[in-house]
């Protein structure tokens, strides 16, 4: 039985599939963790500047200090994952989520609450790259994307969850600043609410297997054959295992130095592919919707209860819009994605900067939308939001967790997952000051630029992966990069 015989078996088998995508859930809870750790901070900016005195560029840091435990997380994770493994770090990631999202709440200064949102970076830094990996080196060829795809569909869950959580607790309140529940305040129980989903986390994580893939390279073959036959029994885990091997050097176990390519010195190309990616998505501005959405929406003159319900509409958009991916992602394939949603972006991106610029302000300096501007604007930043939900949200983690050989996959991902939670950091501690000093239009256009140069960049440097063994993406881009 060759490879492909074998990995179309596997999709055959009902109940093996159905452990698969089991498991993938249970990694993927911590996208969903991502996402609400993400976004609750969405409708606690205003709260947060008035518990800790804070000016624009303190409020940015704030919300934007999470990121640089993002990228200390992402960074290590990986290569801690290539040293003990994809689940004890995981389990890790499980335990600083409840404590990050407990100091968050408990918080009583700028201080406090920054350690506790840097705790909860790490965590969700390890999480954005463990669970495509993990979900990766699980999934058959033929579901894979789909499969990988359910990360950031519980991402945009987690960001839907933790905006109606905080629209929910302010509506009962009266406000993210009035009491609610034994005398402490919304916003506190609006980081607390974390609390209930990474506690499941942590137990469903004692419930799942280590990845076969890493067993190979820990040189532990037995439990790795258990594994593969325990995912699919179509499959000749002798024959898997030997597969796997000829992907990995025999002289070492992976580590941070296979991304030098030996005969150059230089980093391997396609993890400067795998940077651009990951850089490219922040850089159009996503998180600028997702983490001061609230915020944005008061400045065009919604009031907080609008602004908070718009946060409603536009994770509701993003949940949609990433089924549309699953749906597609393994048909269509990555790169068609890709393109599609960088151009629709700019596109939507570039009217989103003329109806701002455009706009009107009142005596008190805010922006005015008059007539129909304001629905313009709401619906253009929905098919924004659209457009990423279907190809950069999701694609972009599909491919970092598939598209690197399996000797240096966990380096590879810990510097890209480095680089895009430090793209991230840039743009969200960057956006209050373009808030204030260009204005909303011109900040818009410069995210629709970078649109715009995402599109080339794909065109240009990205290849294709959909329907390929794990394996098989390894052996063609040795192929495709070598002498480079």
């Amino acid at each position: 039985m060759d490879m492909k015989t074998q990995e179309d078996a596997a999709v055959e088998g009902s109940g093996n599939v159905g452990r698969v995508l089991f498991l993938s859930l249970v990694a993927a809870i911590g996208g969903f963790l991502f996402g609400f750790d993400s976004g609750v901070i969405n409708g606690t900016v205003d709260a947060l500047q008035l518990a800790f005195n804070s000016d624009a560029v303190g409020t940015g840091f704030n919300v934007a200090s999470m990121l640089l435990g993002c990228a200390v997380g992402a960074f290590f994770a990986g290569t801690l994952a290539d040293k003990f493994g994809r689940k004890p770090v995981m389990i890790a990631t499980a335990i600083a989520f409840i404590i990050s999202a407990w100091g968050s709440g408990i918080a009583g200064g700028s201080l406090q609450f920054v350690m506790a949102r840097i705790i909860g970076g790490f965590a969700v830094g390890a999480a954005s790259i463990l669970a495509p990996a993990y979900i990766s080196e699980i999934a058959p060829a033929k579901i894979r994307g789909s499969l990988a795809t359910l990360q950031q569909l519980m991402i945009v869950i987690g960001l839907f969850m933790a905006f109606l959580s905080n629209y929910w607790l302010a509506g009962m309140s009266g406000g993210a600043t009035e009491l609610l529940w034994g005398g402490f305040q919304t916003w506190q129980w609006m980081f607390w609410m974390e609390i209930f989903p990474a506690a499941l986390f942590l137990l469903m994580l004692f419930f799942i297997p280590e990845s076969p893939r890493y067993l190979v390279a820990a040189n532990k073959i037995d439990e790795a054959k258990d594994v593969l036959t325990s995912l699919s029994d179509a499959v000749d885990a002798e024959n898997k295992v030997a597969d796997i091997k000829s992907t990995l050097r025999k002289d070492h176990r992976p580590s941070m130095r296979d991304i030098i390519v030996e005969y150059t010195g230089k980093v391997h190309p396609l993890v400067w592919v795998g940077v651009g990616l990951a850089a490219l998505q922040q850089f159009t501005g996503i998180n600028v919707v997702f983490y001061y959405g609230a915020t944005l929406w008061q400045a065009a003159g919604f009031t907080e209860a609008d602004a908070l319900l718009q946060n409603v509409i536009t994770g509701s958009v993003n949940i949609l819009f990433t089924f549309v991916a699953i749906a597609l992602v393994d048909k269509v394939g990555r790169k068609p994605l890709l393109e599609i949603g960088a151009i629709g972006q700019a596109v939507m991106l570039g009217i989103l900067g003329l109806i701002f610029g455009s706009a009107g302000v009142d005596a008190a300096g805010n922006l005015v939308l008059e007539g129909n501007m304001g629905i313009y604007a709401l619906l253009s930043a929905n098919a924004y939001v659209a457009f990423f939900a279907f190809s950069w949200g999701p694609v972009m983690w599909v491919m970092l967790g598939e598209m690197f050989p399996n000797q240096f996959r966990g380096a590879a991902l810990a510097i890209c997952g480095l680089v895009q939670w430090v793209s991230n950091f840039a743009i969200t501690m960057t956006f209050p000051i373009l808030l204030t000093g260009i204005g909303l239009g011109l900040s818009y256009g410069i995210y629709a630029f970078f649109g715009v140069v995402a599109y080339i960049f794909v065109k240009k440097y990205v290849l294709e992966t959909k329907g390929k063994t794990l394996e098989d993406i390894s052996r063609e881009a040795a192929a495709e990069f070598e002498g480079l």
